[in-house]
Parts: structure tokens; sequence; C-alpha cells
């Protein structure tokens, strides 16, 4: 019910342009959100990566509707690369490919992110390519594929699996036959149910499958959960499989459950910290709410403090 609610709010336009104006709405954004400017997630990151965590730094903001919106993205994720690298940060990119213009034309966010990618492997760095809405889903993999594909890319290209999809398992076989780094996490848009699982029983149970997939493959993936009876399995198979910790990562959200990142990292385990930045905060926080609908009273505690 909750879920259903916080995906509906996601989707209104009016909620959002108040929220994204509002002095409660800049609370929420500076909480979980770095900031709107490059140099604020720079800075966010390297106060992350002193407490022993990784980064993946993301622009907020999807479904561009002009050519040059989508050379402006690119052109910012150009930039955050090149800091990474001269600032020597733990870090690394992630992007949705509606926000480099797949809307508008197929070969334009082609074109873009090749280009990006072809910068990542340049420097020895790593793109995660979003996953977006079902409409969205082949396109991207299709990306993802062409992209790993090419030698040079091998490695520096990956893609995110959600495991309310009813194909994620297919297509997880398919990503792992190439070798391709996994971002696994439970999925937070509005998919009918011939798409997509509804209860969030059966959503964990394919979470937990994808997740021992993953695991036993060798390649090294990400899994991103709060959620700690998810996290509890994940280091459960891990050791009763002999995986090492260092072996793929746990990931979270900025600015949510510090505590367990902490201990996490405390006890040995890999964390990575998705830092997203820029004004468009709204539908992204909202989807993350549905995603784990027991985060909006953490969200609401800290309010409250």
């Amino acid at each position: 019910m909750l879920r259903a609610i916080f995906i509906g709010l996601s989707q209104s336009q009016s909620l959002r342009s108040v929220s994204e104006k509002s002095s409660l709405g800049r609370k929420l954004s500076h909480r979980f959100v770095a900031g709107t400017e490059l140099e604020d997630v720079l800075q966010a990151t390297k106060e992350v990566n002193s407490a022993g965590c990784s980064v993946s730094m993301d622009n907020l903001g999807e479904n561009v509707t002009r050519i040059e919106e989508a050379h402006h993205t690119a052109d910012l994720y150009h930039r955050l690369l090149d800091e990474i690298q001269a600032r020597k940060l733990d870090a690394n990119v992630s992007v949705k490919l509606t926000s480099l213009g797949l809307d508008v034309e197929e070969k334009l966010a082609r074109d873009l992110t090749h280009s990006l990618v072809e910068h990542a492997a340049r420097i020895n760095n790593f793109v995660r390519i979003d996953m977006e809405g079902s409409p969205y889903t082949q396109r991207t993999l299709d990306f993802v594929h062409d992209l790993h594909s090419q030698d040079r890319h091998r490695g520096h290209v990956g893609a995110v699996m959600q495991a309310y999809m009813r194909r994620s398992e297919r297509d997880v076989e398919q990503l792992l036959q190439e070798r391709i780094r996994i971002r696994l996490c439970k999925g937070a848009y509005k998919e009918p149910a011939e798409l997509a699982f509804q209860k969030m029983a059966e959503v964990n149970e394919n979470y937990i499958r994808l997740m021992k997939m993953l695991l036993k493959s060798g390649v090294y993936h990400g899994i991103a959960t709060h959620d700690e009876k998810m996290i509890a399995a994940t280091m459960e198979f891990a050791k009763a499989e002999k995986i090492p910790p260092d072996a793929f990562e746990f990931q979270m959200l900025y600015g949510i459950r510090r505590d367990l990142q902490r201990k996490l990292v405390e006890d040995g385990w890999r964390m990575r910290v998705y830092i997203p930045f820029g004004s468009e905060w709204y539908p992204y926080f909202m989807r993350r709410l549905a995603e784990r609908p027991a985060n909006a009273l953490f969200v609401l505690k800290n309010l409250l403090k």
C-alpha cells in the first residue's frame, strides 16, 4: 500500500514543483542529496571516502527533451570523471540513458554514452548505466551489452538489475555470461503485475535468488539494499560459500542508515554510498521511499530532530 502511494507521489508534477521550491523540500534535499552543484558532490564524496566507503555519483535528472540538455549532462559527467582522477577520490559514476537523450534520439544517447565509457576506461574508472522503467529495460541492456563487448570498455561499464522484475533472472544470466558487473536493487517504478512481482515477499525471494547468482559468479557486483534481512542473508550466504568480503560490495544511499554503513565497514565488508546531486531531487526521493517504505519512518524521525 505505502509502496503504491510513494510511486504515485513520484509522478505528481504539481507536488514535485511545490516540494522542490519549499523550505521543507530544501531540508529534505540537504539531508539526502549532496547539493545542487558539482563541488557539493565532490566534497560529500571526500567525506564519505574518509569514513571508509566508496562512492557512486549520480546527477539527478532524467527524460531530457532537448539535445542541448543531453550534451550538458554528458559534459557534467566528463567533469566528474576528471575531478575524481585529479582529487584521487574513490568513486565512479552512475547515469540514466534518458538524461543523455534517449527520448530525443537513440544515436545521440549512444554516442554520448560511448564517449563517457571511453573516458572512464581511459582513466581506469567505471560507469554504471542505471535502470529505468520497463519501457527502457531492453534498450538499456542492449546499450550495456554493446558497450561491454568492445575490448577497451570491458570491465568499465555495468548494469542495474531490479529484483521485482519477472524477467530479471534471465537478464542476470545473460549479463553474467559476459561477466558484466551488476548492481542489484529491489526496484521502484510502477509496473503491471505481468511484468513485476507485486508482493514484497515475492520481491525479497527473488532478490535473494539473484544475490546468490551474483555472488557465485566470481564477478565484482553491488548488493544495493538497506533491508537488514537482505543484508543478513547476503552475509550468511557469503560465509557459507567461503566468498571473501572483498569479492563484492554492499551499496546504500547517501544519508540513509549511516549507522549501518559504518557497522558494515567496521566488520570488514565493502560499502559504496550512492550520492545524488542536483535540483531535481523529488522523483528520486519518492522512488527511494517506494523501494523500501520503512525508510519513510527514518526520514520522519530525522525531520523532527
